[in-house]
């Protein structure tokens, strides 16, 4: 297989399954892995039909047109930086993902006016923000009964005790990407 190039992923899974889409260069912007995203559409279930997906900090696209590919009923992702988000909007048209929602906002604005609710939702901002447990926070009133939440951090450290309130599934670790499948408690 050719090495992929800078700027790039291919979709793993689903109908879209080896189409490559494009990301620009972008403080923070870093793809989950392929290997993180099989290992995580491993344990969500390789089809996602009929599941109301919401992909905050949506960067690159990643996670949220896997979900797209892999069948998922509706799938909303939010990304603050116009010029990632103008890109996101291209790859949906390449890709013709029509179920995918892009919306143009701040993550944790978006989630404070939603009213929408997600079986599975990927949390997944800057490391070197302190994002995270707020945003899984302000996440917790969104979710549907039973849903599942991929979140990724650089350290888990310091982050167990404001985790009280879930249930860590899952875990894994690839190089600097530390990753959790968690449901509320």
């Amino acid at each position: 297989m050719a090495a992929q190039q800078k700027n790039q992923l291919r979709i793993i899974g689903g109908e879209c399954r080896r189409r490559i889409v494009h990301f620009p260069d972008g403080d923070g912007l870093r793809p989950t892995p392929d290997r993180v995203r099989e290992t995580l559409f491993n344990w969500l279930g390789q089809d996602l039909t009929g599941k109301r997906c919401l992909d905050l900090f949506a960067g690159s696209g990643a996670l949220g047109f896997e979900a797209g590919s892999r069948n998922a009923a509706r799938v909303v992702m939010v990304e603050k930086s116009k010029p990632v988000h103008a890109v996101l909007t291209a790859n949906r048209s390449t890709l013709k993902l029509d179920r995918v929602e892009l919306v143009h906002a701040d993550a944790m604005s978006w989630l404070a006016r939603s009213n929408d609710s997600f079986d599975v939702a990927f949390v997944d901002p800057p490391y070197a923000s302190d994002l995270l447990l707020p945003t899984l926070t302000a996440l917790l009133p969104r979710l549907a009964p039973g849903a599942r939440v991929y979140a990724e951090t650089a350290d888990w450290s310091g982050l167990e005790a404001a985790l009280a309130g879930w249930t860590v599934l899952r875990e894994g670790r690839a190089g600097t990407v530390h990753y959790r499948l968690l449901t509320p408690a």
